[in-house]
């Protein structure tokens, strides 16, 4: 082979490289940006998609217009969330505390109509969705809080005494709790102290309170069995 031919075919070797070198970049590119779609399509389905499917919602049986009553009642919460003799917590009012003030129509709402014909007059519990309901195995003492740890009730619950309306209970599918429990903020972001009630929420809390682990040992007060039975 002359010397001139072995020239011309190292130019054809170099403008073979440089046209390969070309496809492995434009195959690179295509790569990246399948990986962002990908990306951005898997944020949107985990973020958006996902919660509205694992989540569902329920109206409570009637609107309950919780400023109006804390308004009217002496104590506040107290009057219909109140703890009984022997420490334990009442919890959602049953029916007998509601009838000492409504066995007849108070005002001319619907949900006044509603509680009165559907529920009072027939003798029938409200069948009211409770939003702060706990797993089965978690026991939460109100009184060790309330009355031991002088908390207020807008730590855990937010300020649902200034509502006007029930709003819409939200639960998951899958286990059926509240949504309020695991929070609204899939990420697990939160800006109060209200709005979420995992365990690692109590465990802070704990902490915050002087309620820690000594070394390798739990406290009595901070041992498993206080809150899992």
């Amino acid at each position: 082979m002359s010397t001139k031919d072995e020239k011309a075919k190292e130019v054809m070797d170099e403008g073979t490289a440089h046209a390969k070198g070309g496809r492995d970049t434009g195959a690179g590119g295509f790569i990246i940006l399948f990986f962002i779609i990908g990306f951005a399509a898997s944020m949107v389905l985990g973020w958006v998609v996902f919660p509205q499917l694992l989540y569902s919602q329920k109206q409570q049986p009637f609107n309950f217009n919780h400023a109006l009553h804390v308004e009217e009642v002496d104590e506040g919460c107290e009057s219909c969330h109140f703890f009984r003799d022997d420490g334990s917590f009442s919890g959602i009012p049953k029916l007998a505390q509601c009838t000492d003030c409504h066995e007849e129509p108070m005002g001319d709402t619907e949900d006044e109509e509603i509680f009165v014909e559907q529920y009072v007059t027939r003798d029938r519990e409200v069948p009211w969705l409770s939003y702060s309901r706990q797993p089965d195995c978690v026991f939460f003492s109100h009184a060790a809080h309330v009355i031991g740890a002088k908390m207020d009730c807008v730590s855990c619950h937010g300020h649902i005494g200034e509502s006007e309306s029930s709003r819409p209970y939200e639960y998951n599918r899958v286990t059926g709790y509240s949504r309020d429990i695991w929070g609204k903020n899939i990420a697990g972001f939160k800006k109060n102290s209200w709005d979420r009630m995992k365990m690692d929420d109590c465990a802070q809390c704990h902490k915050e309170a002087g309620i820690v682990h000594t070394s390798s040992v739990q406290t009595e007060r901070d041992a498993c069995f206080v809150c899992h039975k």
